[in-house]
Order: C-alpha cells, then sequence, then structure tokens
C-alpha cells in the first residue's frame, strides 16, 4: 500500500483499520479469468463479464452462463443487473437479456444503433442505456432510441454513461470529452473547460452532485453547475518513464470515498485500485493482494465492498480506511447539524478564521471569527452533502440538507 500526497492543508488522518483482499480465479469457479466488467445486483450477488462467458456469485457459489445456455456471445465488455432483476450484456455482437431463465437477444435488426457495446446503465426512469461504437441507445423494453454523430456525438461513440443528481444523462466518450443530455439538448465538456483529455473512461456523481470523470490521464472534476473545480493527474505511483495515470473506471462509495482502477500497459504493465481519503491517494496493487494490474472495472456493494475485475481474476477489497480520523472531530462545536445553510460555530481554539472543506479536501467557505467568537455562516449556496469545518487545529463533520 503506497500513499500518494495529493494536498497538505489539514491534519486529516486516516484510520488504522487492515484492507483485506480476496481474490478469485477459475480454481475458483470464475469461467474465465480475463474479466471485463463487473455489476453488483441488490442482493450483493455478483456478476462478472468476461472473454469467456458471465459468472453469478452469490458469495459461495458460482454459476456460468456461455452460449451453450443461450448468451449472443462470450466475450462479454457490459454487464447490468437491473431493478427489475433483468440481466443485461453487451457484447461484440449485440445485447443478451436474460430474464426468467430465458435468454432474448437484440441486435441492430431490433434498432439497436450498433451491435458493439461499450457500457450499459440504467436510469431513474427505467431506461436501459447501451455506450456503443456508434454513440448510445436508450430501450423502454420495446424501443430503441438512438443518439449518434448527427445529434451532436462525436465519432467514436460513447464508452460510458451515467446520471448526475438532477436527473441529466452523462456520456463518456474516447475522442471527444464529456457529454451532458437533459433529454433534449447535448452540452459537451472537452479540454477548453478544463477536462484533462477528452478520452473519457468513466464518470461518476457524488453526493454533492460533482461528476468525477475519469480519463486517460487522470480525473477531472466538475461541479453541480459543471464548472471544473480540480485535477488528479498523479493518483496511482507508476514507475519512470509512465507519467501519465490512465483511469479505466470511478466509483464513488456510500461514504463518499473516491474508487479509481487504474492500468498501463506500456514497456511494462502497471496498475491497481486507489483511494481517494482525507487529502491524499492510497495505492493497491498486486503486493497488496490484487488479483493483477490490469484493472478493467470496478462495483461497490451495500457493506462498501469493492470488486475489482481484472484480467487475472477479480478482487474484493473490504474494510477500506474511514475518510477521517473521529479523533480529530471533538472538540469544536456546531449546530443545527444537520442544517438547511445556517450554522452557528463556537470556534475550539483562539482563531480568527473559520473554514469550510469538501471531502475532496477543496476549500469552498471561510469566514472571520467575530470578537465574541461566536460565528453564524450561511452555507445555503452550496450543494447539500457532507463538509469539514476547520478552527484552527480542530474539525468537524457537518451535513447540509
Amino acid at each position: 500500500m503506497k500513499k500518494s500526497i495529493a494536498i497538505l492543508f489539514l491534519a486529516f488522518t486516516i484510520s488504522a483499520s487492515a484492507q483485506t483482499f480476496t481474490s478469485y480465479t477459475t480454481e475458483d469457479g470464475l469461467v474465465n479469468n480475463a474479466v471485463l466488467c463487473v455489476d453488483v445486483d441488490a442482493d450483493d450477488n455478483v456478476w462478472f463479464g468476461t472473454q469467456e462467458g458471465i459468472s453469478f456469485f452469490d458469495g459461495t457459489d458460482w454459476t456460468n452462463y456461455t452460449t451453450d445456455d443461450g448468451l449472443v456471445f462470450n466475450t462479454v465488455w457490459g454487464i447490468l443487473m437491473d431493478s427489475q432483476g433483468i440481466l443485461w450484456a453487451g457484447t461484440d455482437f449485440g445485447i443478451s437479456k436474460f430474464q426468467d431463465g430465458t435468454w432474448t437477444t437484440y441486435t441492430t435488426d431490433d434498432g439497436l444503433e450498433d451491435d458493439r457495446i461499450k457500457h450499459i446503465y440504467e436510469s431513474t426512469d427505467g431506461l436501459i442505456w447501451f455506450g456503443n461504437n456508434d454513440g448510445v441507445s436508450s430501450f423502454d423494453g420495446s424501443t430503441f432510441t438512438n443518439y449518434t454523430t448527427a445529434d451532436g456525438l462525436p465519432f467514436g461513440g460513447v464508452a460510458h454513461v451515467t446520471q448526475d443528481n438532477n436527473g441529466n444523462m452523462w456520456f463518456g466518450t474516447g475522442l471527444g470529452g464529456s457529454f451532458m443530455f437533459d433529454g433534449t439538448d447535448l452540452t459537451e465538456i472537452n479540454e477548453d473547460d478544463g477536462l484533462l483529455s477528452v478520452a473519457v473512461r468513466s464518470i461518476a456523481v457524488d453526493a454533492s452532485n460533482q461528476k468525477w470523470m475519469g480519463t486517460n490521464t487522470g480525473i477531472s472534476v466538475f461541479s453541480n453547475s459543471n464548472e471544473h473545480v480540480e485535477d488528479h493527474d498523479a493518483i496511482f505511483e507508476l514507475p519512470a518513464p509512465h507519467e501519465i495515470n490512465p483511469v479505466e473506471d470511478v466509483k464513488i462509495d456510500s461514504q463518499g470515498r473516491v474508487w479509481a482502477g487504474l492500468y498501463v500497459d506500456y514497456l511494462v504493465s502497471v496498475g491497481g485500485v486507489s483511494l481517494y481519503v482525507g487529502g491524499e491517494w492510497i495505492d493497491y496493487d498486486e503486493d497488496d493482494g490484487l488479483a493483477g494490474p490490469a484493472v478493467a472495472q470496478l462495483s461497490i456493494d451495500s457493506q462498501d465492498n469493492v470488486w475489482v475485475a481484472t484480467s487475472t481474476g477479480v478482487t474484493k477489497i473490504g474494510d477500506a480506511p474511514t475518510s477521517i480520523n473521529e479523533s480529530n472531530l471533538e472538540s469544536l462545536s456546531t449546530y443545527p447539524n444537520p442544517t438547511t445553510g445556517i450554522l452557528t460555530i463556537l470556534p475550539a481554539s483562539n482563531t480568527n478564521l473559520v473554514e469550510v472543506y469538501t471531502l475532496s479536501s477543496r476549500l469552498v467557505f471561510s469566514q472571520q471569527v467575530s470578537k465574541t467568537g461566536t460565528i453564524r455562516m450561511d452555507l445555503s449556496a452550496l450543494p447539500s452533502g457532507m463538509y469539514i469545518v476547520k478552527s484552527g487545529t480542530t474539525m468537524q463533520r457537518i451535513v447540509l440538507q
């Protein structure tokens, strides 16, 4: 485990709980070790798409599916168990749906724009979205709606699909940056807007509606209003001459911790998983117990275990460090907490300044302390979520509703 310090300004400390790494390969029941995608369903069962079919793992037993069972093609690039208990698998030859023990295939003959599927996502309205080599397609159960270069998407298709907290869809592309789709219009975000690279491989949305965009040179963060906030281009420690951080996937767990899967294959194969906590990135690789360096995708279960798909098996990472050591949070008084915006603060030390930071260590508000020592802050302009109030050397977590 290695730590890459991103921001040095607060006395944040990381709890010392030991992480656990449990790996699985074909010897345990996995259909093939080259795992390309992973999804955790509502019951914490895990589904893996591999180069030789699909594996289902309930924590004890494995069940495998291939073309012999009805899968359209064995190499599965995208996998999703939707909210209705229907499994979707994306291949180079179309989509396979698994429902009530029956496999159904969808291709361009059924209205799909392109059979070469890269990613699958379900939006809150129940639509299933398929990023493909020509663009993106949504499916309502009977009809495909397609969006391509004719609608403003770039050549090369859509590699990733997600939805933000306002209901907008986001498409990550390999050649044209990110696109927000509000149901009518596409809004592009590229290098002119602060994006590290137009090769966007993954997008994760946090509780404050910030978009963490994983690119082939690192992560760019954009605010609720889609303004560029910060970049993370030194996420994973790589040996020379590797200076860029190609991010394959980004996920955010229930505690707001950011996880990134990285992999570079140039001269040597190097990669792993990084966790952003307390203003620094913590790296995990094969030496820590990861199945291999070629990380393809991540998925997080209800217990915040991180499932890592690699080319040499899968790994479950458990017991990750919490974001902030509670011992630093006891002496500063803030109320009400949670708050809808107006916060009363009793500074814990003789300081003339109180500051508010995001969990990713970004300063978002500051105010001078009054002569009486008690101040009132109006934080209503900030997005809802969890923040850190700092006074001198003491800190307090607050929740803004």
